[in-house]
């Protein structure tokens, strides 16, 4: 632990970069998964539907790491320069969305369709009837898969360092090569110990805000709503 504590100023700025790649790529999979889950329950046109279907079965499975490389060293070639940083961003968000587009399509599927018939004898606009009846009722079943994904996320934000990102597994790699060259200790136990509690810290985070979540919304569909009182004429 020692030798952790005096390379402090090489692992802040790998944990660092860590948790910008995390809270993008979650922020832009968010994004992107919810967008196009709904456009999907939207769209009823069959060749609109398709390029959407094309792109999202494409992107899921095509192997991650396959994905990170694609965006770094092909993006060029198409006039488009990214830094590994935002390769490693870019890669992680196109293929949290792509997935995240199922898990909302299918979460938003599992409702009964009496509900929206319901909703739209109602009267309600067809974006209303997906805003304020089916989704509240789909991410009952949607945020658990969800947070699975998302934690999945930042698991995968050490594929950056296969293009050059300076991240938080790589910089305790090079922290661990550098103390077995140089001194001949074996930290190995210390350091990937280390990077396990890292990890598994800003993932529970994930898990217990997504936890309290889904009790916030069993509380508020389990409460009776309450009747207005009704005022007598004068």
């Amino acid at each position: 632990m020692s030798v952790l504590l005096e390379n402090w100023r090489l692992l802040l700025p790998g944990l660092w970069a860590t948790v910008q790649i995390s809270l993008v790529a979650l922020l832009a999979s968010t994004a992107i998964g919810f967008a196009l889950g709904l456009l999907c329950c939207m769209i009823r046109s069959r060749w609109l539907l398709l390029p959407v279907r094309g792109a999202v079965e494409l992107l899921r499975a095509v192997p991650l790491i396959v994905n990170v490389f694609f965006v770094f060293f092909v993006a060029p070639r198409f006039g488009l320069t990214l830094s590994p940083f935002a390769a490693a961003v870019v890669s992680l968000s196109l293929w949290g969305g792509a997935n995240g587009t199922e898990i909302v399509r299918g979460g938003l599927q599992a409702v009964s369709p009496h509900q929206r018939r319901s909703a739209r004898a109602l009267g309600l606009r067809e974006w209303e009837v997906f805003a304020l009846v089916l989704l509240p009722q789909a991410m009952r079943s949607i945020l658990p898969s969800f947070a699975g994904l998302l934690t999945l996320l930042v698991q995968s934000t050490t594929l950056g360092a296969l293009v050059g990102v300076p991240e938080f597994l790589q910089t305790n790699q090079l922290i661990l090569e550098r103390s077995t060259v140089m001194d001949g200790q074996d930290i190995a136990f210390q350091v990937y110990g280390f990077v396990l509690a890292t990890y598994f810290v800003l993932c529970s985070l994930i898990t217990w805000f997504t936890r309290r979540w889904e009790r916030r919304m069993a509380r508020a569909a389990g409460r009776p709503l309450r009747p207005r009182p009704v005022v007598a004429p004068a």
